[in-house]
């Protein structure tokens, strides 16, 4: 058992409307694996979190694709003023302690270094660092 394989039964609930089971497995999630995965979270099949999961916190909106690799202390949420958050595409890499903020638009293929704060949208093929994010490769 795993903080994804909790997620994903939760998921499965909230899609059929059951109203307490989702809540309690996300918090569960929470107890044990310290991450914060709501079960609205629409995740694609392939992803894997980093040390179980160990301090991430994903907004309750946010998308996921698939084969996304998530290490520890990574937050994908909102900021101020903006409803939406971010969509993350196929194949990304996301670094530990990665911040991912706003309405933002990550494409497939990308790799997001540690620590970096991304604000602002990354294409497809590209490799971004820093605070703010900044794309240093790109294969387009």
């Amino acid at each position: 058992m795993n903080a994804m394989f909790l997620q994903r039964i939760g998921y499965f609930f909230y899609k059929r409307k059951v109203p307490i089971l989702p809540k309690l497995l996300s918090s569960l999630n929470y107890i044990l694996f310290h991450c914060y995965l709501p079960s609205s979270i629409e995740i694609g099949k392939g992803t894997k979190l980093g040390y179980g999961g160990l301090g991430i916190v994903i907004h309750n909106r946010a998308i996921i694709g698939q084969d996304v690799v998530i290490a520890q202390n990574v937050t994908i949420g909102g900021r101020s003023k903006n409803y939406e958050v971010p969509k993350i595409g196929n194949r990304v890499y996301i670094g530990a302690g990665a911040k991912l903020l706003g309405p933002i638009n990550i494409g497939d293929d990308v790799s997001i270094g540690a620590n970096a704060v991304v604000i602002k949208d990354i294409p497809s093929g590209a490799t971004a660092v820093g605070v703010p994010a900044k794309v240093i490769r790109s294969n387009a």
